[in-house]
């Protein structure tokens, strides 16, 4: 269950856009990297201990190198830091590409991209334009100095730029350019939270089912505000539920662990020496899921559907539990 992690050099370097940087990356042996279908994305370990994740923006079937595109954040916990510290020649370490961001099976795309969440979308659009798909990319940016990919996009015909600092005219309006559903179309969305939230809300608002809007966070949501009867003090441990103490219990051993209000499952569950996948910690790359036994989850992350939640799927990483006891298939 541990990750395989294999030897990469920076092969290449360039900034896109003042803050984003895009690296090109090779196995340090010469070897060829692993497939991957677009929407996919790697962890990088960039240094003992610090490892994120980054969505692999270059065409799918080349495996001699893997493209990412890095935003150097304000407000980085380390890693685009580190990551924009890399020149070409230095070394780090990758996993295996996941993807629970892929194309499904339908008619028609439309991709929705906001500032460095091009990254898996323009994967998606360069997979469409060698298979004849159809989709539509609108790409939204602060500026075009801020548009990573520009050349690549500015003139392609399925692609609309959209620019807060120009006329509003050519503002993104999900109105218009989303619009009501169409059966065999598919929405996919990537960006900031605040982007995302006011897309996904919009299309709700258009009567898109859950079911067609397709989304991937670079950070975890806001967590939900604490129930009524938790803010009024009729919560706490003793209730068990997910803003106080509960018990999680392996069904395999047996084992019980109390995880307390200001721990993760999975951070008990390390702790305790159980072997449990993880990656990102904030529950919005899947690799912790695993599935609830007995309980009721409650759910906080931003990586399952609703369908996988209600077959009972669940990421001790970030989300917690309603009922005093939760048994996990672990």
């Amino acid at each position: 269950m541990s990750t395989t992690w294999t030897d990469a050099v920076v092969v290449a370097r360039y900034e896109a856009t003042p803050r984003i940087a895009v690296f090109d990356l090779a196995r340090a042996d010469g070897d060829e990297l692993w497939e991957y279908e677009p929407g996919a994305h790697i962890d990088v370990q960039v240094a003992t201990g610090l490892v994120r994740q980054y969505s692999l923006c270059g065409p799918p079937g080349v495996r001699k190198q893997y493209r990412i595109a890095v935003l150097d954040e304000a407000a980085s916990r380390g890693g685009s830091r580190a990551m924009h510290a890399l020149a070409e020649g230095d070394t780090l370490r990758i996993a295996a590409p996941r993807n629970r961001f892929g194309l499904t099976s339908v008619r028609r795309h439309v991709l929705l991209a906001g500032g460095i969440g091009i990254t898996p979308l323009l994967s998606m659009a360069q997979s469409l334009d060698a298979t004849g798909g159809d989709y539509h990319l609108h790409y939204c940016a602060r500026s075009r100095s801020e548009a990573a990919f520009l050349a690549d996009l500015e003139n392609h015909p399925r692609v609309t730029l959209h620019f807060d600092d120009q006329g509003p005219e050519q503002r993104l309006d999900l109105g218009r350019d989303l619009g009501e559903p169409v059966p065999g179309t598919a929405v996919y969305v990537c960006g900031p939270g605040g982007f995302m939230d006011y897309v996904l809300g919009r299309a709700a608002e258009l009567g898109w089912p859950a079911s067609a809007l397709h989304k991937e966070r670079f950070s975890a949501s806001p967590p939900p505000p604490p129930p009524a009867a938790a803010a009024a003090g009729g919560g706490g441990e003793s209730g068990g539920g997910g803003e106080g103490g509960f018990t999680v219990r392996l069904s395999s051993t047996g084992a019980e662990y109390l995880v307390p209000e200001d721990r993760s499952v999975l951070d008990v569950l390390l702790a305790n020496g159980v072997e449990a996948p993880n990656s990102c910690g904030q529950g919005i790359c899947g690799e912790c899921i695993v599935r609830v036994c007995a309980g009721e989850p409650d759910h906080r992350d931003d990586v399952l559907t609703d369908e996988e939640r209600a077959e009972g799927l669940f990421t001790p990483c970030s989300s917690r539990s309603k009922s005093p006891i939760l048994e996990l298939e672990l």
